[in-house]
């Protein structure tokens, strides 16, 4: 019995941190139904899931990070293991010709051997069975989300005239242009026009020998634009001035235009993008979606709570 006690200590002495640490690597954080999220899971996920910008972070300042957004993580993660056990209790299994049909896909989409793709998982940190079991749960979560919500979202026409009447970004489409300009003021005296012309004719000619429009926007322009390098943002063609009108008739994206009046003075405008216009029935295919979209999160987010207040759930962080 001293025997057994005294390599019980040993034991102790190797594997479990002192009194004063933060936290246990192995201690439970949740328990969701009959299945325990340790810390260790937790930070693993963290790691796996952490945008690129993150994972460049030093450790210490990928662990504050992490820290930070501990209590976000684990809801995800409880939600996870919801659905799993979920699709589990409905039968829904992953056979091993769908995980390989699913890892083959993967290589021929990006154009892996076999020898590059188990490369690209050593830097990911996974090992194959490790990436294997992380591959099934995603493809059994697909399967039960689109069993319980995806495919119970029905969107029929009455349902699209309707969202397209109720969103204006929907209705009739127009060639629409994102600008920018150089502003110069409308002179009081009609007398001073020809200095005004002459100013962004030089200006012009910066530009076309090869100045920095948005650098010059900054310097010269006469309006509050020149503070965002005189970026004017998107406007349909019907809202456009005869003149701006007239003038981006004959551009394409990245042209300048020679200096042109307008009723509130002198402009040098640029054509930074220029979207094309849309026929009826691609408006109608994007609302259809986009509102499909909305009703599947919109569902999804109701089966998801629905799964949670059936559940036993004890967070422990």
């Amino acid at each position: 019995m001293k025997k057994k006690l005294i390599l019980f200590c040993i034991f102790c002495q190797l594997f479990l941190p002192r009194a004063d640490a933060s936290y246990l690597l192995d201690r439970v954080v949740a328990v969701v139904n009959d299945e325990v999220i340790t810390w260790s899971e937790l930070y693993r996920s963290m790691e796996t899931d952490a945008m690129p910008e993150v994972r460049k972070l030093s450790e210490d300042e990928r662990k504050k990070v992490f820290r930070e957004n501990e209590t976000v993580f684990l809801e995800n993660l409880i939600n996870v293991k919801l659905q799993l056990q979920e699709a589990r209790n409905t039968g829904i299994r992953v056979t091993d010709a769908e995980l390989k049909d699913a890892i083959d896909g993967i290589k021929n989409k990006y154009g892996m051997s076999e020898e590059k793709f188990m490369e690209s998982l050593k830097a990911e940190g996974f090992t194959i069975d490790e990436y294997k079991k992380r591959l099934r749960e995603q493809i059994m979560l697909s399967k039960i989300v689109n069993q319980q919500v995806r495919n119970k979202v029905l969107v029929n026409d009455q349902d699209i005239d309707a969202f397209i009447r109720d969103n204006s970004d929907f209705k009739a489409s127009t060639e629409r242009y994102h600008l920018r300009h150089i502003f110069f003021k409308k002179p009081g005296n009609p007398a001073d026009r020809p200095k005004v012309e002459e100013l962004a004719q030089s200006v012009y000619a910066k530009i076309t020998g090869g100045g920095d429009f948005v650098s010059l926007a900054k310097e010269y322009s006469e309006d509050a634009t020149r503070n965002n390098g005189g970026d004017l943002g998107f406007f349909e063609q019907e809202n456009l001035t005869k003149e701006f009108s007239s003038a981006l008739s004959q551009m394409k994206p990245g042209d300048v235009s020679k200096p042109l009046w307008t009723s509130a003075g002198l402009h040098i405008i640029k054509l930074e993008e220029k979207s094309a216009k849309k026929s009826p029935e691609e408006i109608r295919e994007k609302a259809k979606t986009t509102l499909s979209n909305k009703l599947f999160m919109e569902r999804y987010n109701t089966w998801l709570k629905s799964l949670r207040e059936r559940a036993f759930i004890d967070i422990r962080l």
